[in-house]
């Protein structure tokens, strides 16, 4: 076995920013009737906030409340020994000016689902906006001690 480095790297705005842009799926947490509940979303960064689109359900009623959520994104190299993490916390707020919701319209967005109800656009404010890039250099083991690259 390789003699394992370590490192963690605290990330600027910017590079926030260039991460989540680079990513399409991420999760936002809300809270509902005094809980704490994550939910995956497919989003895009835009206009310096991010974007997604819901149906009637718990994400647009965070964003009708104009509330303060947490979104957090990630990235993992392929073999699993570095990665990235973005935590951002900001306003939830739905998209209902008419020249701006025909701009979110135009920007494609992956879906899951066939959902014809997920017709309402959410932005979340960068208000807070932190991330790590992480990894272990030189080493053929995981943290968990598999050999990596992981069995298929």
């Amino acid at each position: 076995m390789t003699a394992a480095t370590s490192s963690l790297r605290d990330l600027s705005r910017p590079e926030c920013v260039g991460l989540l842009a680079s990513s399409s799926v991420g999760r936002i947490g809300v809270t509902l009737d005094g809980r704490p509940v994550i939910l995956p979303v497919n989003f895009a960064v835009v206009d310096g906030s991010i974007l997604f689109r819901t149906g009637h359900g718990t994400k647009l009623a965070a964003a009708t409340a104009h509330v303060v959520v947490a979104f957090e994104a990630d990235g993992f190299e392929p073999d699993g020994a570095a990665g990235w993490s973005v935590v951002v916390r900001g306003t939830c707020t739905e998209v209902t000016d008419a020249e701006q919701l025909e701009r979110m319209r135009a920007v494609p967005l992956d879906r899951w689902v066939n959902d014809t109800d997920a017709n309402r656009y959410v932005v979340i404010s960068l208000t807070e906006i932190s991330g790590r890039r992480f990894g272990l250099a030189a080493t053929n083991r995981g943290s968990l001690g598999r050999t990596r690259p992981w069995p298929t």
